[in-house]
């Protein structure tokens, strides 16, 4: 890049590049960017989200939540009273990872119902292969 002084020569400019955001914040648009909100496991902000049927099934969903948050997973009990289709359609749009579905049978037999945002269904698990799927989804960076 050049341009030509007041006497005719050119001259090389000096450039000062600024700007408003740092470092971080770049890196973070480029990440968002990059993967359309829809982060894998070990990066998003909320990593699972449990899914109960029906009221009843509301102190498991609490009790499977505490649990994984005691190994540091990130989860969100979806509690409302809402149609369970709607509830998996708005965690799908929220991009969560995974999802946990809880009903009668789930509750009766110590596991969970597990959905993936990008593989669908993948089955019935117990809270021990479940813990050991996230971990290792978690540390392979999957």
């Amino acid at each position: 890049m050049v341009y030509t002084d007041t006497d005719g020569k050119e001259r090389n400019p000096y450039i000062i590049h600024r700007t408003s955001i740092g470092c971080y914040e770049r890196t973070l648009a480029l990440l968002i960017e990059k993967y359309g909100g829809a982060f894998p496991m070990w990066l998003a902000p909320e990593q699972v989200c449990i899914i109960p049927i029906a009221d009843r099934h509301l102190d498991y969903s609490n009790e499977i939540a505490q649990k994984l948050q005691k190994v540091g997973i990130r989860v969100k009990v979806d509690g409302r009273a809402e149609k369970v289709g709607y509830k998996i359609r708005q965690a799908q749009l929220e991009k969560f990872p995974y999802m946990l579905i809880l009903g009668d049978d789930e509750v009766a037999n110590n596991t969970v119902a597990v959905r993936s945002r990008k593989d669908g269904d993948i089955g019935l698990f117990s809270y021990e292969d479940l813990e050991n799927l996230f971990s290792e989804v978690i540390n392979n960076k999957i």
